[in-house]
Formats: C-alpha cells, sequence, structure tokens
C-alpha cells in the first residue's frame, strides 16, 4: 500500500499490482473532463519560449485571478513554487494539517499544527491550502485576513494554496495580495483544467517575491507549450463558466452514490470527496480489484479519497463496484 498511499495517479503500479485492463483513475482529484481546445492550440516547439508570450499569458491569468499582472509569475507547477518560496524566506514555519505532504517539505524549519493551535511569537510562515486537500475544508476569507494581519505583526508571512481554487470560486483571496501585504497564493492550472500534465502554476506575491522568484527560474521558466495552452484555456470564458457550473452538479452525483451505499462523504471542494470508513485500505482493494483507483491514506487508515467519473461509463462501472460489497 506504501506506493499508493504516497500521491494519487499511479496508474503503472496499479496495474502491476492488481492486472491490466481499463482503468479508472479517480485517485488524483484532478478534472477529469479536460479542456477540450488543447488539440487545436498551436504549438511551436522548434523555438524557446517567447518572451512577449509568456507576459501574455501572466497577463491573461492575471485576468482570470483578479489580481494586478505585476503580482503574477508563471512557474513550472504549484509544487515548484512552494518549494522555491522555502528557499527564499528563511523563516521557521508552520502547516496545517491534514494535507499536502508536500507542505511538510517546503521549509526547512516547520512542523504541523491543527487549526486551533496559536501561532509563536517569532516571525513564521504559515502554510495551507484552500480548499484543503483531502478533506475538502474551506476556510473563510475573514479568517484567513485574520491570520494575516496575525502574522503580520510577527513579521511572518501567510502561503495559501490555491490548487483548487479555480473549482471554488468564492474561496480565491487573490484581492487582498499586495505589496503592502505579507500574503502569498499558489495557483494550479492542471486540476481545474484538466490538464495536468502541462505542468503550469502560478504564483501570486508582492513583487519583491515575484521578481525574487524570477531570478531563480530564470529565463525560460515553462515551456511553450505550457505559455500557449495556458493562454488559450484562460481565455476561454465561456468554458470556465459552464465548467464551474457543472462541477458541483457532479460532486452532489457523486454525494448520492455514494451514500446510496451507506457512505457518508464530506469536503467542499467539487473534485473530489473523503470518506470514512471502518478500513479504507480494504475499501481502495475492493475498488481496485475492480480496475477503478482511488486514495488511500498511509497515517489515516479509515480514509479514502474519491474523485469524480468522468464519463457515463465511468458513473456506471463505479455504482456496480460499490452495489458488489
Amino acid at each position: 500500500m506504501s506506493g499508493f498511499t504516497w500521491h494519487g495517479g499511479r496508474l503503472a503500479e496499479a496495474r502491476a499490482v492488481y492486472g491490466e485492463g481499463e482503468w479508472i483513475d479517480l485517485s488524483t482529484g484532478i478534472n477529469p473532463i479536460p479542456w477540450p481546445g488543447v488539440c487545436e492550440v498551436e504549438i511551436d516547439w522548434t523555438a524557446l519560449p517567447d518572451p512577449e508570450a509568456l507576459m501574455a499569458l501572466e497577463q491573461t491569468a492575471a485576468a482570470h485571478f483578479d489580481v494586478d499582472a505585476a503580482h503574477v509569475c508563471a512557474i513550472p507547477g504549484s509544487e515548484i513554487g512552494l518549494r522555491l518560496l522555502g528557499r527564499m524566506l528563511d523563516l521557521p514555519a508552520r502547516f496545517l494539517v491534514p494535507s499536502y505532504r508536500t507542505h511538510g517539505e517546503v521549509f526547512a524549519r516547520s512542523r504541523p499544527i491543527s487549526g486551533g493551535e496559536y501561532l509563536p511569537d517569532e516571525p513564521t510562515a504559515l502554510l495551507l491550502a484552500n480548499p484543503n486537500n483531502p478533506d475538502g475544508r474551506i476556510f473563510p476569507a475573514e479568517r484567513l485576513l485574520h491570520w494575516l494581519d496575525e502574522l503580520e505583526r510577527r513579521e511572518g508571512w501567510l502561503i495559501v494554496d490555491e490548487a483548487y481554487a479555480d473549482a471554488v470560486p468564492g474561496s480565491k483571496l487573490a484581492e487582498a495580495v499586495g505589496d503592502d501585504r505579507r500574503l502569498i497564493l499558489l495557483r494550479s492550472f492542471g486540476k481545474f483544467f484538466g490538464l495536468p500534465g502541462v505542468r503550469l502554476g502560478f504564483l501570486i506575491a508582492p513583487r519583491a517575491i515575484v521578481a525574487g522568484a524570477r531570478q531563480m527560474l530564470g529565463e525560460w521558466p515553462v515551456s511553450a507549450a505550457a505559455v500557449a495552452l495556458g493562454t488559450a484555456a484562460y481565455r476561454d470564458r465561456g468554458w470556465i463558466e459552464a465548467m464551474t457550473a457543472r462541477l458541483p452538479r457532479q460532486a452532489a452525483r457523486l454525494d448520492a452514490l455514494l451514500a446510496q451505499y451507506g457512505f457518508a462523504a464530506r469536503g467542499n471542494c467539487p473534485l473530489f470527496r473523503l470518506l470514512e470508513v471502518e478500513d479504507g485500505h480494504a475499501l481502495f482493494d475492493r475498488l481496485a480489484r475492480r480496475a477503478i483507483l482511488t486514495r488511500p491514506f498511509a497515517d489515516h487508515p479509515r480514509w479514502l479519497r474519491i474523485g469524480l467519473p468522468g464519463d457515463e461509463a465511468a458513473w456506471s462501472r463505479l455504482e456496480s463496484a460499490l452495489a458488489d460489497g
């Protein structure tokens, strides 16, 4: 189980353990309905990424985030951005749990805390995800801004991993970013647009932090493909609005299906749900034997995270697997 509890998307390992077949991957929490324009975007593989095209990508993304483009820096995935911050901010850190395993690796001096613990008096970086993974909890903006005020009084920083924020528009905090605030946000392109292989994310921060990140990333921080696909996708307002409306309906359908077979789901991020059952690893195994990959957890053996099926055939197979208990 160790590999499957490390992170989602381990289909090759699943095939090696459970056999070949048409697998359904519900382990990642990534939108199973990818942006459809991906095959229509022209990409020049013979040239280095163009600086003006990169600037256009950041401006287009900034308009989507509703923030000044001067505060936006394209990065090769939000995880890379987090690791850059660990080097740029020489501070002790606290990271809220449960959350991403990566959050505990970002800062050299860090330890986990729960939401009810007090922050230390010394300058500290507080790292959290909103919406959170794997439980889908969403912190209201008022609470985050209160924590930001407390951290600023200590000359600390609030770092919010908003990798799933596009799926929950009300959870965004970009309007609070400014040169006079110690607030840094990380955004992911691949999760909402269903294209994680593009490896594109964004750092949203005071201009001094953006400048430091650019210096560390160098001249070509992301690929020509990421520039072209990201720009086109963020400009597709019709698809974005339609998908934002569609995902909650799909999540409600998943809730109803799980409840039908006695599983109570929790979470407010529509891309995935968290189950707490008697034996999460046993349920993982039961579904995997039917070529359905989900996400178990080593430190919470009663938990199982499950993403949205992508089509009617996947919905039908999931229902059959749940019914065959």
